[in-house]
């Protein structure tokens, strides 16, 4: 267990969180989702977790492992197409995880996916969570534009609002 980060989780709080994504912020997200999904066949889900609690911290887990985790609590993975994305922000870590489902994994590099991150994080560091988020959900969209074109059938498998942790 690392000192600083367990500082880091114990002292972020959920109104920290709220606080920068109100519910007019999480509109815009999923709007954007809505918009970005009607370009493709793909779904899209944004989850924003503040921190960990002792026992996650206790066990070094990362942000990485703890996005496959939430991945398949929200049921990413359960798309006809395989073609799940999840956009996962762990605020205490400042990180950012993208977590893409088998069918779209195997379309998209891994550098790809880095970059949409990078970008969500900078303008995040820049304090603009609004902008950050609505541009990842747009450049994850572009991505499975690219991949899974939508077809005219496509249905909504997955809600589009995103989910506070």
């Amino acid at each position: 267990m690392q000192l600083m980060r367990s500082l880091r989780h114990l002292a972020a709080t959920n109104w920290g969180t709220r606080r920068r994504f109100t519910p007019a912020v999480l509109q815009q997200i999923e709007s954007a989702i809505r918009d970005v999904e009607s370009r493709h066949a793909g779904e899209i889900r944004c989850a924003v977790e503040t921190s960990f609690d002792l026992p996650e911290l206790w066990h070094d887990i990362s942000a990485r492992q703890r996005a496959l985790q939430v991945f398949g609590h929200l049921g990413v993975w359960d798309t006809e197409l395989n073609a799940g994305v999840l956009l996962y922000v762990l605020m205490a870590d400042n990180d950012v995880e993208i977590v893409a489902d088998r069918g779209i994994a195997a379309r998209v590099t891994d550098a790809e996916w880095q970059a949409v991150c990078d970008e969500v994080k900078e303008r995040f560091r820049a304090g603009d969570f609004a902008r950050g988020a609505v541009v990842g959900v747009q450049r994850i969209g572009d991505l499975l534009a690219r991949h899974f074109p939508n077809t005219g059938g496509d249905r909504n498998e997955l809600p589009d609002q995103p989910v506070l942790l």
